[in-house]
């Protein structure tokens, strides 16, 4: 067995902010993720791991029939990988994703992508979701492979196309999907989410009749008809939510959100609009399968409108779910609550992920990390070094128990 104590104290606080700080300096929005890649292959050899920057093939990915869908424009799909060589103990895969969402339009208090040291924070887009992670992991399987003795091969994953779908993840497992199990370090707060919500993107299209607007009974308002949609769909969230039955899930407030997040309709003022347009997400359940969930939705919609069609486009989240009292499960959780020196939180999440991935290849994976969950996606976001610090410390306490 690796020797913890000289694995934990392995672990530099400093030096995981810096090589943090140098890949959140790196924008890498989803579609664009080679030179995220390249860093973090950098990150893993100035650590003295084996690295490589990976590209994919991308029209063979879309051509599988479980695609798991795109919203980003890309003409490529490059990850990294680093591996430490194991002992015969099995092989296990740490995860994480290096696409960033867009840093939006409002006022940020430093650059976006300043990956300011500061405050004992590391700041910028992705530092929280999920680069900090991500260089947690890997100076975690550093932190072991410098202690030495026996334990499994580590394979730390970067990931392109998290944000979009989970193609990335999809592609590293095609190419290599032999694990024991895999561990994501989201921003879940040290929570371990062993119960994973499915999320489907949809497009929906109605159709009107057009007509003046001074005689405007005599055309169909698309308007109008989507109004009907609208109330439909807010009726079916409440009623997914009514009867939640997965003990995780039923603790969050709102374990399956449905959400429209684009409306496009009417051309003129004065016209009665003959086409609208409404883009949103509904959540799965962990009980669900995503073929139910669509036709759920699309029932629903017909009712309150049958000239209307719904397309799936985008982003497709399966649920995924791990048993928290198999072994890893409970490994994982003895390493945070030794780490933490308390009891660790089992949680569920309402965000799709790449869990799911795992989990529909029989690989046990839960996912655990900093806090931060609140400022991803948002203006400012940052991660607390020490957060880091602790999540390096408690995946090195997994590792050495695996």
């Amino acid at each position: 067995m690796a020797d913890l104590e000289k694995a934990l104290s392995a672990i530099d606080p400093d030096a995981l902010a810096a090589d943090v700080a140098a890949i959140v300096r790196v924008p890498s929005l989803t579609g664009d993720e080679r030179p995220a890649a390249e860093a973090f292959a950098a990150a893993a050899q100035g650590l003295g791991l084996d690295a490589a920057v990976i590209e994919h093939d991308l029209s063979r990915l879309r051509a599988h029939p479980d695609h798991p869908g795109e919203e980003a424009l890309r003409t490529e799909l490059v990850g990294a990988e680093a591996v430490v060589p194991g002992t015969g103990r099995g092989r296990v895969c740490l995860n994480g994703h290096i696409d960033v969402v867009w840093p939006g339009d409002r006022r940020w208090a430093r650059d976006p992508f300043s990956g300011a040291i500061e405050d004992g924070f590391v700041h910028g887009r992705g530092s929280a979701d999920m680069k900090g992670g991500v260089i947690a992991a890997l100076h975690a399987a550093a932190a072991v492979a410098r202690a030495g003795g026996a334990a499994p091969e580590i394979v730390v994953q970067a990931v392109p196309s998290e944000e979009d779908g989970g193609l990335g993840t999809f592609a590293a497992l095609e190419r290599d999907g032999a694990f024991d199990a895999a561990l994501i370090p989201e921003p879940t707060a040290f929570g371990i989410a062993s119960a994973q919500a499915g999320a489907l993107t949809f497009t929906g299209i109605v159709p009107g009749v057009p007509a003046h607007a001074a005689v405007r009974l005599e055309g169909i308002s698309a308007i109008d008809r989507y109004v009907a949609i609208h109330t439909a769909l807010a009726d079916h969230e409440r009623q997914i939510n009514d009867r939640v039955e997965h003990l995780l899930m039923r603790e969050l407030e709102l374990p399956y959100p449905l959400s429209i997040g684009k409306v496009t309709g009417g051309h003129w003022s004065s016209q009665v609009p003959d086409l609208l347009s409404f883009e949103g997400r509904v959540g799965v359940r962990v009980d669900q399968t995503v073929e139910d969930a669509r036709a759920e939705l699309e029932r629903v919609v017909h009712e309150a409108c049958p000239e209307a069609t719904i397309a799936w486009t985008g982003g497709q989240f399966a649920p995924g779910v791990t048993d928290i009292e198999g072994p890893f499960a409970r490994h994982a959780r003895d390493a945070v609550s030794e780490e933490l020196g308390e009891p660790a939180r089992v949680v569920g999440v309402s965000y799709g992920a790449d869990m799911r991935l795992f989990c529909e290849r029989g690989i046990p994976c839960v996912m655990f990390g900093p806090g931060g969950l609140e400022l991803a996606h948002a203006v400012d976001e940052r991660v607390r070094i020490d957060d880091l610090v602790t999540v390096a410390r408690a995946i090195v306490r997994l590792l050495v128990r695996l």
